[in-house]
């Protein structure tokens, strides 16, 4: 059996192994696949098993590689895959959901943070030698804020949401949340369901929680920033694409909210002339919430275990 992983590196940069995989026949990594069908369908061959991170996986290519049965997502999301034609071609796609649910929580409450007391820029200060030309023995070149009292909104309460949300009630904070299904269970003195405008104007802090659909794209742009309080910022450790960017810069160099802290853009690598760049009080990392090395290995864990269920005849996290 001949199996191909088209862009290892992501998930293993090194620190994980593919020593399960090669159990199941004769693999081959490929660090990274140019997005060119030519190139992807080079390297996929006669693989009748694929691996694809974020390489493309469509139509044409889907048509060429005519050996293939299976294509494991190394994510959750899997719009990299054309689902569609994958079924008419008797081609099994599975994804792995639930793997970073609270990498993705604990690293949400980090740019939090980091909106809060700009930990980074103040160390950059110090070792620049300010602290040692200080007249004073404190300062601070950004507001500090309390989260206790604050009121969190999270767009999406999938298992992310959750996470996110019961770390947030650790820090004293109140929890508004918009989703298309409201779970009685979870609502408190502390959290509870309201509209996506209750959200936008009474949050201090909002978070992207829900998937990228055609309903949710774009939901944060000009028209649902001029609902947001000045004083707020917005976290996205979601899918670019749910933000306008130009109309996030515009706010944010106007003053319109106070911040924010983006960890997906709308093409990935970022491009020179992304309108984020250089915004002000504008965080951004990339793409890199759910990349713990603990997770990634519940991530490798369950695509051993999506393939083994495969080959027995009993798939699972099944997405077509």
């Amino acid at each position: 059996m001949k199996i191909v992983v088209l862009d290892g590196h992501t998930l293993n940069p090194g620190d994980l192994n593919w020593d399960m995989l090669k159990t199941f026949g004769d693999v081959t990594v490929f660090d990274r696949t140019a997005y060119k069908d030519v190139d992807i369908i080079k390297n996929i061959g006669d693989a009748e098993i694929i691996f694809t991170n974020k390489t493309p996986i469509n139509k044409s290519v889907l048509q060429s590689a005519t050996a293939l049965k299976y294509i494991g997502v190394l994510a959750t999301g899997y719009n990299v895959v054309d689902i569609e034609t994958a079924k008419l071609n008797g081609v099994t796609v599975t994804n792995v959901p639930d793997y970073s649910s609270q990498s993705v929580a604990q690293f949400t409450m980090a740019l939090i943070l980091e909106l809060c007391h700009h930990i980074g820029h103040h160390n950059l200060s110090v070792q620049q030698g300010d602290w040692v030309k200080s007249k004073d023995f404190s300062f601070w070149n950004y507001p500090l804020i309390e989260l206790a009292g604050k009121t969190l909104g999270l767009i999406g309460f999938g298992k992310i949401g959750k996470a996110t949300a019961k770390l947030a009630e650790a820090f004293g904070m109140k929890i508004l949340v918009f989703n298309r299904t409201k779970y009685s269970e979870f609502e408190n003195e502390n959290l509870r369901f309201t509209t996506l405008d209750d959200v936008l104007q009474n949050s201090d802090f909002i978070s992207l929680h829900c998937p990228l659909t055609s309903e949710t794209k774009g939901i944060i742009n000009a028209d649902s920033i001029k609902k947001m309080k000045d004083t707020a910022f917005l976290i996205n450790t979601s899918r670019g694409p749910l933000v306008n960017e130009l109309d996030l810069a515009n706010a944010l160099n106007n003053n319109k909210i106070s911040g924010a802290a983006i960890d997906v853009i709308s093409a990935e690598p970022m491009q020179a002339e992304n309108p984020l760049l250089g915004a002000k009080n504008c965080i951004i990392t990339p793409h890199i919430a759910w990349a713990p090395k603990e997770a990634r290995q519940r991530l490798m864990d369950t695509t051993i275990e999506n393939l083994n269920a495969f080959l027995k005849g009993n798939p699972q996290n099944v997405v077509n």
